[in-house]
């Protein structure tokens, strides 16, 4: 895909992709609103309307240095019908930011359902006809979607609907600008989350052991330590010692937080 956007984006060059990646990347708070207007820019120059959340977790919503609304001020969602923002539950209930948690590459989607690289059977048991049906007559009706998961677990999930509401296919687009929106676009949110984040709430340099690991991987799925075990052939005393062992070095206050913790540095591995 990285000849798409170099070869078949009019006028595009490594030079104006670089300033583009410039023009976005965020390094303190000060930097976030010419950051967010040049993403803005970005969006539009591609006949797209971008929409972000940093954290689909929160009900935080995403501002400049001085307090001001990101969506709202610099993205322009104020139109009556267009303030998704102020819905709190939206990351519960919208299935553009759920789908953000079952994927991790840009996928668009539209009444028939998302389309990607792959096949995702995750994605394909969420209703979007439903969704689509409830949207008011003069919003798009597709969209391109960015997940963006980052340390700690993390999912950030920008959408880029296009301008022309009457668009209901975007395969074309999504082949030729996905990678370039995604390559941009978590720049921008990696940046902004650093630029805003206010205080480490997980021990630096933690390493944990292999068997450390092991113990709370088959704890995570629900295993009991004599289950654990049993299954690893050591002692119920030697298993406990584990899990305890990796909540200091976790500087949890219980067995759950030590597990939380440890998915969140990614020692869990798939749970699935």
């Amino acid at each position: 895909m990285s000849e798409n956007f170099v070869e078949e984006i009019p006028e595009f060059s490594k030079s104006t992709f670089r300033r583009n990646l410039d023009s976005v990347t965020i390094t303190s708070p000060a930097g976030i609103r010419p950051a967010a207007e040049a993403i803005h820019n970005i969006s539009k120059s591609y006949n797209f309307r971008i929409a972000a959340s940093a954290d689909i977790s929160s009900k935080a919503h995403m501002v400049d240095a001085e307090g001001e609304l990101i969506n709202k001020d610099i993205f322009g969602w104020v139109a009556e019908g267009e303030r998704w923002w102020e819905d709190t539950r939206l990351a519960l209930s919208s299935p553009l930011p759920r789908a953000c948690r079952y994927e991790s590459e840009p996928v668009w989607c539209n009444a028939e359902g998302f389309h990607g690289h792959w096949q995702n059977e995750y994605l394909n048991e969420i209703d979007l006809k439903s969704f689509y049906d409830g949207y008011g007559p003069t919003s798009a009706k597709t969209h391109i979607l960015i997940p963006i998961h980052l340390p700690f677990g993390q999912i950030a999930a920008v959408s880029f609907s296009p301008l022309d509401i009457s668009v209901t296919d975007l395969s074309e687009p999504f082949r030729l600008y996905s990678d370039f929106l995604s390559i941009v676009t978590r720049r921008f949110i990696t940046g902004y989350v650093l630029a805003m984040r206010q205080k480490h709430r997980m021990p630096a340099n933690c390493i944990l052991s292999k068997r450390e690991a092991e113990c709370l991987h088959w704890a995570a799925i629900g295993k009991t330590d004599k289950e654990i075990s049993m299954i690893l052939s050591l002692s119920h005393a030697t298993i406990r010692y584990h899990v305890n062992r990796a909540g200091q070095k976790l500087n949890s206050v219980n067995r759950g937080q030590t597990i939380f913790k440890a998915g969140q540095l990614g020692y869990l591995g798939a749970t699935d």
